[in-house]
């Protein structure tokens, strides 16, 4: 059997109901109920799985059943009871309907009353799938499987073929909530965001290409990480898209950041001065770091690390210049690529310097931006590449909500040694904060 679209109404489709996984249904099963099944099942007799096993059937009597006791209590007496008489309404046989479940496709008796009145809780009109259905075809599309991955996939746990035109309808039916997320309301202000961009692949007018997808990630008040929007570029984006990108936070109401941390993306700069005057722009220093390495062989890497690290770690910007110079004597003539690299990010990096270790801290080891971009890649890798732009924001949206919904909810996740931090941004950025223990 294929279930196709035509098959199946989605949750996309206005007014439309799901049904929940056993609503309305509470049903004690005797031990001995069970016995005599499973021994049924374990002489051969019977399968427990499939659409002709027990489970299934089991699943049918149980909705079937809690569908009379609603027409009786829609129509106000029992079957056969005298009291039906003369109601003005009565039972009126029932209709075929076929439900999707957990346990494989059902054909049901819908019961209906004469007078067309009675409108099923359990199995509303116009619903065909249960709930756990849509969340398992998008939950394997949040993993990165492409739609025949998930045909698949669905095909070995219901023994029922999908339809393609099925599994992109189901998924395009959290659009809608996927923008709500893209547009929710943001904190006032954020002490730090993170700007960061990995690559794509999109097939655009028959060329498979290159996009960049720009993440940014802020931490609030309370230390508290948040993915605030994923956007999709072509990576020559300037100014002018990033004053879009920046104007719609401060849209939703993020009025002030005291540094952005970011990776020399081309015209950056200029539109958080234009959004946000009184930011700071940063050159993240994981970024540096990362950057640095590529430049370097791998059994170098450690060395070439160790070496860096008095550069970000000192005390004043004349040390910080020192170490610097210190390393380009040892290491200029092999790697003069990884000196270019920070001498190049100099005038950006060096803001860094003028805060105490507490800032300093947080600023360079709050990296949760590239964890989201390690499980965002592995998601998009699986996928090789997207049809649409759209299929590609759904996926890296839905990603990044589930891993940080996964990872903390609505409450973020926190920051190692915040309330110091706190304190030192108060001072170095006076009447910025709001009043964070508010």
């Amino acid at each position: 059997m294929t279930i196709t679209d035509n098959d199946m109404t989605t949750t996309a489709d206005p007014g439309e109901e799901v049904i929940t996984d056993g609503a309305g249904v509470a049903a004690a099963v005797p031990e001995e109920l069970i016995d005599a099944v499973m021994s049924n099942v374990d002489a051969g007799g019977v399968e427990l799985l499939g659409p002709d096993g027990v489970l299934a059937e089991l699943t049918k009597r149980i909705l079937e059943r809690g569908l009379a006791e609603e027409l009786s209590d829609h129509l106000g007496y029992e079957p056969g009871d005298p009291a039906g008489r003369g109601s003005g309404n009565n039972r009126n046989g029932t209709t075929p309907k076929k439900v999707f479940t957990e346990v494989g496709a059902i054909d049901l008796d819908i019961p209906r009353d004469r007078n067309g009145s009675f409108e099923p809780k359990l199995v509303p009109k116009g619903t065909t799938r249960l709930a756990k259905f849509n969340e398992n075809i998008v939950h394997l599309y949040a993993r990165g499987m492409s739609t025949r991955d998930i045909r698949r996939e669905l095909g070995r746990m219901y023994g029922v073929e999908m339809s393609p035109a099925l599994v992109s309808r189901v998924t395009d039916g959290i659009l809608d909530e996927l923008n709500e997320w893209q547009n929710r309301p943001l904190d006032a202000v954020y002490p730090i965001v993170y700007i960061d961009a990995l690559v794509v692949k999109v097939r655009t007018d028959g060329t498979v290409i290159n996009r960049a997808a720009y993440l940014a990630v802020g931490v609030d008040v309370e230390g508290r990480k948040h993915v605030l929007g994923v956007w999709l570029g072509d990576g020559d984006e300037g100014a002018k898209f990033w004053l879009t990108v920046l104007t719609e936070l401060r849209h939703r109401g993020l009025d002030d950041v005291l540094i952005v941390c970011c990776d020399g993306l081309k015209g950056l700069p200029d539109a958080i001065e234009a959004t946000w005057p009184q930011a700071l722009v940063q050159t993240c220093v994981i970024h540096l770091i990362r950057a640095s390495l590529r430049f370097c062989s791998w059994k170098d890497r450690r060395a070439i690390t160790t070496a860096l690290r008095p550069i970000y770690t000192a005390t004043t910007l004349e040390a910080a210049e020192d170490a610097m110079d210190t390393f380009e004597l040892e290491w200029g003539d092999r790697y003069p690529g990884i000196v270019k690299t920070w001498r190049s990010a100099w005038e950006q990096f060096t803001p860094f310097l003028r805060f105490p270790p507490e800032i300093r801290k947080v600023v360079y080891t709050t990296n949760m931006v590239e964890s989201i971009n390690f499980q965002l890649r592995k998601v998009t890798k699986t996928r090789g590449h997207f049809p649409t732009d759209t299929s590609a924001l759904k996926l890296l949206r839905l990603a990044a909500r589930n891993i940080t919904d996964k990872r903390g909810g609505a409450l973020g996740v926190g920051t190692q040694g915040w309330h110091q931090a706190l304190n030192q941004f108060e001072i170095h950025f006076p009447a910025r904060l709001g009043n964070p223990g508010g």
